[in-house]
């Protein structure tokens, strides 16, 4: 019985964690689905063209 009060601040922070984040843990950021793809897609872009662009200055050092 001396076990009583630990499970329940162990049942109140298991409570708590399970609120605070989700599976997935995206932030509302207030989009609609439509302006979150729009946004996303930009950013794949950059990223993209980022990473093509440190590639080919890489295969030209190598072929040399």
């Amino acid at each position: 019985m001396t076990r009583g009060n630990q499970r329940e601040l162990a049942r109140a922070k298991n409570a708590k964690k399970q609120n605070d984040g989700g599976k997935g843990k995206r932030g509302d950021d207030g989009l609609s689905a439509a302006a979150r793809k729009q946004r996303d897609a930009e950013i794949m872009q950059q990223k993209q063209k980022k990473s093509d662009g440190g590639g080919k200055g890489d295969t030209k050092s190598t072929k040399e």
